[in-house]
């Protein structure tokens, strides 16, 4: 995917992403070193299953401490 950075609003740059150019509004400090209003990103969302099987398990640890601590 996409986008181009419209402007910038303080700490934050508006993005519009894809064809629809679905605005977005990023932290500065979250782009490449040397973006500018007109500058194109390219974009990448990807599934992580590792990370989200890790967090299933501190959440599942977490709900039985608090069950066990209720007892």
């Amino acid at each position: 995917m996409k986008a181009v950075i419209d402007r910038f609003e303080g700490d934050f740059a508006v993005v519009l992403f894809g064809d629809e150019e679905i605005k977005l509004n990023i932290p500065r400090k979250l782009l490449p070193k040397g973006s500018r209003e007109g500058s194109w990103l390219k974009v990448t969302f990807e599934l992580d299953p590792e990370g989200e099987k890790k967090q299933r398990e501190k959440i599942e640890d977490l709900l039985k401490k608090l069950k066990d601590k209720n007892k």
